[in-house]
């Protein structure tokens, strides 16, 4: 195990709130300070896993601090709003029809009326990823019914 810093434990505990693996904390470790540490010792200092279950108070109250900063914050990024990406959207599909490529623009509008059309937003607060989003079957749609249709398993799209 190695040896490590007041700093070095600060900067581990930060990059796991933050969602990092424990792999990829000791990579940025590494980078950040030279310092090679095993992902089994890093993982020690996520109090969410049986290995951190030991964790001091101060690296508790510090990775948990973080990661309500990063749940607040996560607002402020321009990429997690809607307006933002069709803008940006529409700034690409704008310089895609310019060079004439016309299969980009297709793809664009897609992508764009999958923003629009909430493809990447799971009614029932869980993660949508954007392969489930595209590859739904219409057995496993939610399906809104006309008020005048009187059998229920015609599904109107």
């Amino acid at each position: 195990m190695a040896l490590l810093t007041e700093s070095h434990k600060r900067f581990i505990v930060q990059a796991l709130a933050c969602g990092d693996s424990p792999t990829q904390a000791a990579e940025a470790l590494r980078e950040e300070f030279g310092v090679d540490v095993p992902r089994g010792q890093v993982a020690q200092y996520d109090p969410t896993k049986v290995a951190g279950r030991s964790l001091a108070k101060k690296w508790r109250e510090l990775f948990f601090a973080t990661r309500e900063n990063l749940k607040k914050s996560a607002g402020e990024i321009p990429i997690a709003h809607r307006a933002y990406r069709l803008r940006t959207l529409q700034r690409i599909a704008t310089t895609a029809e310019g060079m004439r490529n016309m299969a980009m623009v297709l793809q664009v509008l897609e992508q764009a009326a999958k923003e629009v059309g909430d493809a990447y937003v799971n009614r029932r607060m869980e993660p949508v990823s954007p392969a489930t989003a595209s590859t739904q079957i219409p057995e496993q749609a939610e399906y809104v019914l006309a008020p005048d249709e009187p059998a229920p398993g015609n599904p109107v799209l």
